[in-house]
C-alpha cells in the first residue's frame, strides 16, 4: 500500500475519529500492527489555531511515519491553509473531511454535507493539493442519502484533482452509523479509478476484514469503533491476512500492561486533570462486556485522582486474571 511517497507496511488504517484518535491512540495502534492513522479532524478556521486543544492535535512528537491529518471545512483558502499550517507543524498527508455525519459538521457544509455540491467539492480538493507538496487524501461517504449516493462521481472528481487515495465508509450521511455498511458503492468506485482505495465500515474480526478486501478489490481497509478498546485487533488482521490462522486471544496481563502504558501516555499528553477524564472511555472500551465491567465502569467514573483510577483498574484486571488468563470480547475469536 503506497500513499504518494510513502509505502506503508501494510494495508490496515486506523479511521480518523473525534475524541478519539489523538497522538496517544495513534502511535498504541502502530504499535499494535497498524501501517497508518490518521488524526482526528482539524478545524480549518485559523482563529482556532491557538487553541489548546488545536494545539496539542498538531503535536505529532515521537509518531512513527508517515504522519496523516485530517482537515475539516468548507471554504478553499482556509482549507489551503490549515493544509500549510499542519504540514508546517510535521504532517506528512494531509486527509480532506468529507465524510462525517455531525449536524454540527453539516450544518455549515462541511463533512459528508459537502457530497451535495460536487462543484465545491473539486474547488476544494483543487485548492489543497495545490497548495501543499505532499500527498492528499481525502474520506468521503458512499452519498447523502440511500437515494443520491454519488461515490462514484466524487471519486472521479477527486482523481482528476489529484488526490492520492480516497477512503470511503460504507454509509450514507443519512445512515449516520446505523445499520449494515455497503460494499457494493465501495466496489463501484474502485472500478472507477486508478488512485488506491480504502473501505470503512463495520470491520470488526480478522475475516470481515478479508471478505470486504475481497468483495470491493480495495487496497486497503480502515477500522474506526472497532479498535476502541482493541487495539491488538491490527495485528489480529494482519496475522489473519498473512497466514490464515488466528491468534491466540491477548491473556489477562498483556491487556493490562497495554492499558496502563495507555493511561500514562494519555497522563503525559494531557496532564493530570484532563488526562484522567479523556482516560474513562478507553478504560470502558477495554473493559466493555467483562464480567463485573458495568460495576467497575460506575465507580472508576467517580474516581478524581491519577492514583486510585491506576489501582482501580489494576484491582479489576486481577480479578479477571483470577478466572481466566485470557479474555474472549464480544465478536473475537482464538486460535
Amino acid at each position: 500500500m503506497q500513499i504518494g511517497r510513502y509505502k506503508l507496511k501494510n494495508n490496515l488504517i486506523v479511521a480518523p475519529m473525534a475524541g478519539v484518535t489523538d497522538r496517544p491512540f495513534r502511535m498504541l495502534c502502530k504499535r499494535m500492527g497498524a501501517g497508518m492513522a490518521v488524526s482526528e479532524m482539524v478545524a480549518s478556521n485559523s482563529l482556532l489555531y491557538g487553541s489548546e486543544k488545536t494545539k496539542r492535535r498538531a503535536n505529532h512528537e515521537g509518531e512513527v511515519d508517515p504522519i496523516s491529518v485530517q482537515i475539516v471545512g468548507a471554504d478553499a483558502k482556509m482549507l489551503a491553509q490549515a493544509a500549510r499550517h499542519n504540514i508546517d507543524h510535521g504532517a506528512q498527508i494531509i486527509d480532506i473531511n468529507m465524510g462525517c455525519p455531525a449536524k454540527k459538521i453539516c450544518n455549515v457544509m462541511a463533512g459528508s454535507a459537502l457530497l451535495q455540491n460536487e462543484k465545491l467539492v473539486a474547488e476544494l480538493l483543487e485548492a489543497v493539493v495545490g497548495a501543499v507538496d505532499v500527498p492528499v487524501t481525502l474520506k468521503i461517504r458512499t452519498g447523502w442519502d440511500k437515494h443520491n449516493r454519488n461515490a462514484v462521481n466524487i471519486a472521479r472528481i477527486a482523481e482528476d484533482c489529484g488526490i492520492q487515495a480516497l477512503a470511503i465508509h460504507g454509509r450514507t450521511r443519512a445512515c449516520a452509523y446505523t445499520g449494515d455498511a455497503e460494499y457494493d458503492t465501495i466496489r463501484a468506485v474502485k472500478s472507477a479509478v486508478r488512485i488506491p482505495v480504502i473501505a470503512n465500515g463495520d470491520i470488526t474480526t480478522p475475516e470481515k476484514a478479508k471478505f470486504v478486501l475481497q468483495h470491493t478489490g480495495a487496497d486497503a481497509v480502515m477500522i474506526g469503533r472497532a479498535a476502541q478498546g482493541r487495539p491488538w485487533l491490527f495485528r489480529e488482521i494482519a496475522h489473519y491476512l498473512a497466514t490464515g490462522a488466528y491468534l491466540p486471544a491477548p491473556a489477562v496481563g498483556e491487556i493490562l500492561a497495554v492499558l496502563l502504558q495507555h493511561l500514562h501516555d494519555l497522563y503525559a499528553f494531557y496532564g493530570e486533570h484532563t488526562g484522567l477524564r479523556v482516560a474513562r472511555k478507553h478504560i470502558s472500551w477495554y473493559t466493555k462486556g467483562l464480567p463485573g465491567s458495568a460495576v467497575f465502569r460506575h465507580r472508576m467514573n467517580q474516581l478524581e485522582s491519577v492514583d486510585e483510577q491506576l489501582h482501580a483498574v489494576i484491582d479489576f484486571f486481577e480479578e479477571q486474571k483470577a478466572g481466566s488468563e485470557s479474555l474472549l470480547y464480544e465478536g473475537e475469536m482464538a486460535a
